[in-house]
């Protein structure tokens, strides 16, 4: 491979899942990793297989389907989470097993407890051990950007010596700045033998808000892997934006001289996906995927646009995925007309999933005069996300009132065709539907959090509704989409609620993200 090409390491199924509000099930990592393969990104990092029987079941199951990417685990220097990674990642024609270990003095002293030299001697020891496994070893010295340089510097070389093929350089708390972290790369260069022999890699944290201009300062320095979420979602503030990293390549070659594999059309969709899996959503102004990206508001702006795009617009939105045109389609539409624009959007979906999106479109469009790109794009996420039965949502009423309980009555098919109707009272409209479907199906739930946002324009816009609850001391999170937000709040505790009696019918079948997973941040 080209000197001048920079590896993508994608480790949103990892570190930023790690992020509060994150945790993924199965078939929505499964989603991801599919999306991360078209996105053609070179490495996934799928999970942590020691971190709990769901995390290790997940990155297994990621590892079978074979979707053209690395697949890779994380372990910390120990030989269970060694041959735990192995176990999962053996299934994928290509794997790497990732071990690190902390080298930074504080953690030295109060973590590990461990002497400088005990702290390579287990790397090195760990890497060994990977490599009897599987030929394609990375390792991380945890916190490397606040170690020692002359101690870093011993680490890597014994690191390289032990015969790791990546070694990365994480800066773990997004402390460093551009200028001091070139200079940290450099020296590694300078004084580090054989280092030309190995992938240099990059892993930053955004606390400081930098960590897209450390892991582009890393590049200009010899770095030639990048380790990025989508959306820049991660512990904290967050990780490096693949996104950002990404376009400022692209958009400017002339600067770096280097390249990606990206297909940069991709991006938005699959920032699309992973904001509507998770209910984190980018902020609107976020650099590329944002809603106002390419928006333009201001009068010169809009003038000098209308000119030539260039004068205010150094990226084209069909560059990231988003099309020119936004209003598209209403309910004379036919199959054909909808199934071409979902491909304009990204979406390429099977017979199957295209006539249950179809289906969702029509109900829509007669709801609303108008549907918009970000309509379909909710009706292709939350038809994707959607669990199938047992129950169903065949109706809602609700009425509200100034100063009295609002009252909710609902009615529900079970997948044998029995319907069961219920009302409640509540606090609001969302507590009374909430509690009419607790006594429909049989399922209580603690409501923990409830997020709305906007799939596209207009007072008739579709609201997307996440909503994360309890059961059973056990996390869910749902999601649903509607005109109307109630309805869109229902289908989303619905799809929770179906995800329990389902689980419940396998006999206790552990949930892919049950367990408390422990904590890796490199």
């Amino acid at each position: 491979m080209s000197d001048t090409h920079i590896k993508i390491f994608d480790t949103t199924l990892r570190d930023g899942e790690q992020a509060p509000g994150c945790s993924m099930t199965l078939s929505e990592k499964l989603r991801v990793a599919k999306a991360l393969s078209e996105l053609k990104v070179d490495i996934i990092e799928a999970g942590f297989p020691a971190a709990s029987p769901g995390d290790f079941e997940s990155v297994k199951a990621i590892a079978e389907r074979n979707f053209g990417p690395v697949i890779c685990g994380l372990a910390r220097c120990n030989p269970a989470d060694i041959e735990k990674v192995y176990e999962a990642v053996k299934y994928a024609d290509k794997h790497r097993i990732h071990v690190f270990v902390a080298t930074i003095a504080i953690h030295r002293e109060h973590k590990l407890k461990m002497a400088k030299e005990e702290i390579i001697k287990s790397a090195v020891g760990a890497i060994r051990l990977a490599r009897e496994f599987v030929d394609d070893v990375e390792f991380s010295p945890e916190d490397a950007s606040r170690t020692e340089l002359s101690y870093l510097a011993e680490v890597v070389a014994a690191a390289i010596e032990a015969g790791a093929t990546t070694v990365n350089i994480p800066d773990t708390v997004g402390y460093t700045v551009p200028e001091e972290f070139d200079r940290l790369f450099r020296y590694l260069n300078e004084h580090v033998a054989r280092i030309d022999e190995i992938t240099l890699s990059v892993h930053c944290h955004n606390d400081l808000g930098m960590a897209v201009a450390n892991s582009l300062a890393a590049v200009r320095a010899g770095a030639r892997q990048i380790e990025c979420t989508i959306n820049g979602i991660g512990e904290r503030a967050g990780n490096c934006s693949l996104e950002e990293a990404v376009m400022a390549i692209k958009t400017r070659a002339e600067f770096f001289g280097v390249e990606t594999g990206i297909d940069t059309t991709r991006l938005y969709p699959t920032s699309r996906l992973v904001s509507s899996i998770t209910g984190m959503h980018p902020p609107r102004n976020k650099a590329i995927v944002g809603e106002n990206a390419f928006a333009h508001e201001a009068g010169i702006h809009q003038h000098g646009m209308l000119q030539h795009a260039s004068t205010y617009e150094i990226m084209r939105p069909e560059d990231v995925g988003l099309a020119k045109s936004n209003l598209v389609l209403g309910k004379h539409s036919g199959r054909h007309a909808f199934r071409d624009r979902l491909l304009e959007l990204g979406f390429e979906l099977d017979e199957f999933e295209t006539n249950r999106a179809f289906q969702e479109f029509k109900k829509l469009a007669d709801k609303k005069k108008d549907v918009y790109d970000g309509d379909l794009e909710s009706i292709v996420m939350n038809a994707g996300a959607a669990s199938s039965g047992p129950w169903t949502l065949q109706s809602l009423e609700v009425q509200t009132h100034t100063d009295q309980p609002a009252t909710a009555a609902i009615n529900l098919i079970y997948e044998d065709g029995k319907e069961v109707s219920e009302s409640a009272d509540g606090d609001g409209p969302v507590a009374a539907a909430f509690q009419a479907l607790e006594r429909a199906t049989g399922v209580e739930l603690v409501l923990r959090n409830f997020e709305l946002h906007s799939a596209s324009i207009g007072e008739d816009a579709q609201g997307e509704v996440t909503v994360t609850v309890e059961y059973d001391g056990q996390s869910y999170r749902g999601h649903g989409a509607s005109v109307d937000i109630v309805e869109a709040g229902c289908r989303a505790c619905l799809e929770v609620m179906n995800r329990i009696l389902r689980r419940q019918d396998r006999d206790g079948t552990m949930d892919a993200t049950a367990g408390d997973p422990t904590r890796a941040t490199i």
